[in-house]
């Protein structure tokens, strides 16, 4: 737009305050090389250039993996629980919320809740899963 010389009368896009869309315009009034001014072909309202803009592109949303989200979570808990004794898990034992268990398939885990009967929800390494218990 630097190269190009405008003069009063010349046809231009630019947003339209009324219309609220961008539509062709003539300069009106110019100052400093740069459109002022402009006149709407479509609705002849008056209004300050505005140029048209380009559309904008969403930000990418960066969300974290539920995955890599409770393998920091297990981490953190685990760093804070070192050093209590793990119990060893079956289905036929009782737990208490922050309770290190040891199971066979998944390895150490930390029990976050009891979430109905005979059922808790265990941090393993690899995720959560829900467990059953007494």
């Amino acid at each position: 737009m630097a190269d190009i010389v405008f003069s009063v009368g010349d046809p231009i896009e630019s947003r339209c305050t009324k219309c609220r869309k961008i539509t062709n315009h003539i300069i009106v009034a110019i100052t400093d090389d740069v459109p002022a001014k402009v006149q709407c072909n479509t609705c002849e309202g008056q209004h300050k250039y505005r140029p048209p803009a380009a559309k904008k592109k969403p930000a990418a949303k960066r969300i974290a993996k539920p995955k890599e989200l409770e393998q920091k979570e297990w981490q953190k808990l685990f760093a804070d629980s070192e050093g209590q004794q793990s119990v060893p898990y079956a289905m036929t034992a009782a737990f208490k919320t922050g309770t290190v268990i040891k199971h066979p398939n998944f390895g150490l885990g930390l029990v976050q809740a009891i979430t109905g009967p005979q059922k808790m929800e265990v941090l393993f390494e690899d995720g959560k899963k829900k467990l059953r218990c007494l």
